[in-house]
């Protein structure tokens, strides 16, 4: 594998990961009836926003062409998770809950893809450990929804 592909493919995990949490709270949010816990998410949605463009800016700096999101499969479940979850019990805890489980994977997701990419793009560690850090923030932010 050529060093561009091994770019590619490191960019590609780490896009997917933030669209992850994308989909997750756009699935997630219209089922929130609590202001303070929307807002959360809102906030949470536009930084994932953010480092979903630094991955779409590097791609175009790096001419690669067709960052790959999701596949449907992948969408059709998170979907299917989320519509689940919250079909009987809509309340902040729930809620705090699934977001909190998403986010630790996207947080051993992050861990995995930057072993896996050792040496591959500085300019990929950055974001991806803008990305953990992000999450690991959001933890905080979300566990006393639990109480």
């Amino acid at each position: 594998m050529d060093d561009k592909e091994k770019i590619t493919k490191y960019l590609n995990a780490i896009y997917q990961n933030t669209k992850t949490a994308i989909q997750s709270i756009e699935d997630i949010i219209t089922k929130v009836e609590d202001e303070s816990m929307k807002s959360e998410l809102c906030k949470e949605e536009d930084e994932y926003c953010v480092l979903c463009k630094e991955c779409e800016n590097f791609a175009k700096a790096e001419k690669i062409d067709g960052i790959k999101d999701n596949n449907w499969f992948e969408k059709t479940k998170l979907w299917s998770a989320i519509n689940m979850g919250t079909m009987l019990d809509k309340t902040n805890r729930n809620i705090a809950e699934m977001m909190l489980m998403g986010t630790f994977m996207g947080i051993i997701t992050c861990i995995k893809d930057k072993a896996d990419h050792k040496g591959v793009s500085s300019e990929l560690d950055e974001i991806i450990d803008k990305l953990y850090e992000f999450e690991r923030k959001n933890i905080d932010r979300l566990l006393p929804y639990l109480a």
